[in-house]
């Protein structure tokens, strides 16, 4: 590519969308120019996001026990993971995770359960609990549940469920490659029925899947089209038992160069660096701030996360502040 990365932010900026060329360039540029690039990264972020994070935290209210035969998962039917498995936790349990969340700054709570989809039942256990919250903390709500239903996301949004988490992990091209016990269009269409509820999108990605790089281009094109406000970027994490067991494909380096593709592409959007962070990022978390906006803190569904202390160091030690609602102003999108 001639031009210079921050050229293309500046372009980026006044509303132009990067043409393939230019991302595949962005994923194949040269190391000696990664500094260069999270710099043309870093000028979208700051022009939306200024030097503020957004945390969030992850209780995981119902884990393993999932019919589904997802290749990454320790929690589906195929893994051999040697993981804790229990039914969808009490309403006290989900209220002490909010508890522990707000004493930690973290501005949203994103409620995870394993499994294809919620039963009734389910949900109005979440239904409970979130009214509860959000009478009792100022922070937002997201809930991640399967493959979700046009009543069921009505439920979530009258209680006050203010996001709805459901990723779509691959490009549709790789999708049969990683499941094939749902759809790509059936994820699509999850995202689609909280969106019609009123419920603010949240879908991601996972990179590391053995997925091409016109894959990863394509996912981060997807997740513009769908509109997504919140993307989760996850890097594969690859767990013993997993049909992805050993798979190895990710550097730091390479790590970074996504996160500022998904800027590029996204640049409005809250750009989360999700699981996986510690285990591919390694050294180079920091840097990934300068592209992403937002970070996981504490555990994850069924991998350790760092100490929370540690990200708060993080961000102190990056002159960054902890932001608590991370919306963006009409202002800021002219």
């Amino acid at each position: 590519m001639n031009k210079t990365w921050t050229t293309l932010a500046s372009e980026v900026l006044d509303g132009k969308e990067i043409s393939d060329d230019e991302a595949l360039s962005m994923l194949q540029s040269p190391d000696e120019e990664l500094l260069l690039l999270l710099n043309g990264a870093y000028q979208i972020r700051k022009h939306y996001y200024g030097n503020k994070v957004k945390l969030n935290m992850i209780i995981n209210t119902k884990s393993g026990l999932c019919p589904e035969n997802c290749g990454y998962c320790s929690q589906s039917i195929v893994s051999k993971a040697p993981i804790e498995k229990y039914a969808m936790v009490d309403k006290d349990t989900i209220l002490k995770g909010a508890e522990r969340a707000h004493r930690l700054n973290v501005g949203t709570y994103c409620i995870v359960a394993s499994g294809r989809g919620p039963t009734n039942r389910d949900v109005d256990k979440v239904v409970s609990a979130v009214k509860e919250i959000k009478e009792t903390y100022d922070m937002k709500v997201c809930a991640c549940l399967g493959l979700l239903k046009e009543e069921q996301a009505q439920k979530l949004k009258e209680a006050g469920v203010d996001r709805y988490n459901h990723n779509l992990n691959t490009s549709e091209n790789h999708h049969e490659r990683i499941t094939t016990s749902h759809t790509y269009q059936d994820r699509v269409n999850t995202v689609e029925v909280a969106k019609k509820q009123g419920i603010s999108p949240c879908s991601g990605i996972i990179v590391g899947m053995k997925e091409s790089l016109q894959d990863v281009v394509d996912m981060a094109r997807s997740l513009r089209a769908l509109d997504a406000d919140s993307i989760p970027v996850n890097f594969l994490h690859a767990i013993d038992g997993t049909p992805l067991e050993g798979t190895n494909e990710l550097d730091p380096r390479y790590c970074l160069k996504v996160l500022c593709l998904m800027r590029f592409i996204n640049p409005t959007k809250e750009i989360r660096i999700s699981g996986g962070r510690e285990v591919n990022l390694r050294s180079l978390q920091p840097l990934g701030l300068y592209a992403a906006n937002s970070i996981f803190v504490g555990d994850y569904l069924t991998t350790a996360g760092q100490e929370e202390t540690a990200d708060h160091q993080m961000l102190k030690d990056l002159g960054f502040e902890i932001d608590y609602v991370n919306e963006i102003s009409a202002e800021q999108l002219v």
